[in-house]
């Protein structure tokens, strides 16, 4: 519910930090006094739009901060909550803020947001019926939902709406794979012959290192024979210069001295002997298993080509081969189930139109029951409030067959014919602003122990009636309040008298000009203004004794 509103350089109101109560309010006051300023600044806080000359004449920006008890509020809660706008204490502060320079800020419970979100959240708070373009009972959405709320249908309605989106996301999915199938099917082509061709490689895990080293030793293999054989005729020569004969001749010579220093030399040279046998048999058995293959190299050349043809087709290099096959064989694999996936989802589309129908055929025959009760009752309201021979009607109009919304197979829109004989027709049509106010009232009160928006506000909700009639609007708006907070603009007095809360608004001129204030009374000051209200500025003994009685009357 709204608990406080506080406006600062708005209109010609300099400063006002109002309270409200539960139940019934009442705002009332002399004509021009400024009764719409307050609803005016409180909308900018619901998201409208803003204009600069409402800013006070002087000043240089206008602020309006508006503060609702979240209690029993859980949609707007759970939005909060989504957004981490949560308050500890579970209230919320909506803040708007308009400069004369032309630019407009909001704020939720102090965090900069978009007009359109603070109109989101101020539609799950309030609820504005004036003839301002706040007025959510000329939208289709709004009818809908007080059918569906008023029929306990909320249920069904939200488990369509689920219903229907994944029947979207699978339709669209489904939409993907067959609108993509001529492109899917050229690259299933491209991908078979890569795989195959790829098969066809059979690279090896380390292949390409061993054949390039293979391939080195190959093609090198005459030369290094030579160059062995060269080196082991250096090693094994006849001739007296032949390495390990001078080695063993110049160990012996050395051994024949008796001199301990030579021992470490004789030890060198001895090594070296032994260490230079050891490496000619080593190389003579390299030279007999070396092999010269001209075959065998053509093979290791002919393999690598393949082998390097793939690599430069594919732009990558030869040790990234392996893993090309297996994403290519993934994606083939993944692109081969198209069709299965497509019959999967064939069924499954079919399985959820099925359950769609099914739900919103339901869904759709106990809007109608639902539809003709609410319009007997909000018609007899209209009877009491003066509007003898209207007829309020639901028109349910069907799609035509296959077409499914997010809300069913019916457009849901409120009619009234104000006239006998005349032709129903919708709300924003047929019905004038006074009308438009009692039939929301009228609505309202048989939808309000089922409608979820916790404070309604009432604009001239009187116009253009009196007597008896004024005594049933305030009547049924004091009913309103039980379940709900009001919030209403009159001029009757004996719509006054049913107030809980009574706020009177009043213009103050001074030197500086101009300034609107709106204070709440007190018993015997509510008593007073029903007075003025009933007899004009000038209180008499019998216009104060009328309001008196009024009042307590209407207070039991």
């Amino acid at each position: 519910m709204l608990t406080h509103l506080t406006i600062s350089d708005f209109a010609l109101v300099q400063h006002l930090d109002l309270q409200f109560e539960r139940g019934m309010s009442v705002v009332s006051g002399e004509t021009g006094a400024g009764k719409s300023i307050m609803l005016d600044a409180l909308a900018l806080t619901l998201g409208d739009r803003a204009d600069i000359n409402l800013i006070a004449s002087g000043k240089n920006r206008t602020e309006i901060h508006s503060t609702f008890d979240l209690a029993g509020i859980d949609s707007a809660v759970s939005w909060l909550s989504e957004r981490e706008l949560v308050d500890d204490d579970n209230i919320v502060i909506m803040r708007r803020v308009i400069t004369r320079d032309g630019r407009s800020r909001g704020f939720i419970n102090g965090v900069p947001s978009r007009l359109s979100d603070m109109k989101t959240l101020g539609n799950l708070l309030i609820d504005i019926h004036s003839q301002h373009e706040h007025q959510s009972l000329l939208k289709k959405d709004t009818h809908r939902r007080l059918l569906d709320e008023y029929g306990n249908l909320k249920r069904d309605a939200d488990s369509l709406k689920v219903l229907f989106s994944t029947f979207k996301t699978c339709q669209a999915n489904l939409d993907l794979l067959t609108g993509n199938n001529q492109e899917q099917s050229a690259r299933l082509q491209l991908l078979t012959y890569q795989a195959a061709e790829l098969a066809q490689l059979d690279l090896q895990d380390g292949e390409t290192g061993i054949l390039e080293l293979e391939q080195k030793q190959l093609a090198n293999a005459e030369t290094t024979v030579q160059h062995c054989q060269q080196a082991l005729l250096l090693c094994n020569s006849d001739e007296e210069a032949d390495v390990l004969v001078s080695l063993a001749r110049a160990v012996g010579l050395i051994s024949n001295i008796d001199d301990d220093r030579l021992q470490p030399i004789i030890d060198l040279l001895s090594s070296g002997l032994i260490q230079i046998e050891e490496a000619t048999a080593d190389l003579e058995h390299y030279v007999q298993t070396c092999e010269i293959n001209p075959n065998r190299l053509l093979q290791v050349e002919k393999r690598l080509d393949a082998i390097y043809d793939i690599a430069r087709k594919h732009r990558i290099d030869p040790s990234e081969i392996l893993r090309l096959a297996v994403s290519v064989n993934q994606e083939l694999a993944s692109i081969g189930n198209i069709e299965e996936d497509i019959d999967r989802l064939n069924i499954e589309l079919d399985t959820l139109k099925t359950g769609y129908q099914k739900l919103a055929t339901k869904l759709g025959k106990s809007r109608r029951k639902a539809a003709l009760i609410l319009e007997k009752e909000v018609s007899d309201k209209l009877n009491e409030l003066g509007m003898a021979g209207a007829q309020f009607q639901i028109s349910l109009l069907s799609f035509p067959a296959g077409e499914f919304t997010a809300n069913g197979l019916e457009d849901i829109e409120f009619q009234i014919s104000t006239n006998p004989g005349q032709k129903p027709g919708p709300l924003s049509k047929i019905a004038s602003g006074g009308e438009l106010s009692r039939i929301s009232l009228a609505i309202e009160v048989v939808t309000a122990n089922t409608s979820n928006v916790p404070t309604l506000v009432f604009d001239e909700v009187d116009v253009g009636i009196g007597g008896a009639i004024a005594e049933v609007v305030g009547r049924l708006l004091r009913e309103l309040g039980k379940n709900a907070q009001i919030i209403c603009v009159t001029h009757l007095a004996q719509v006054a008298a049913q107030g809980h809360q009574h706020l009177k608004v009043g213009k103050h001129n001074d030197e500086s000009g101009s300034n609107t204030v709106i204070v709440s009374l007190s018993e015997k000051d509510k008593v007073e203004e029903i007075a003025r209200m009933l007899g004009g500025i000038e209180l008499t003994d019998q216009s104060l004794a009328h309001a008196e009685e009024m009042f307590i009357s209407s207070q039991k």
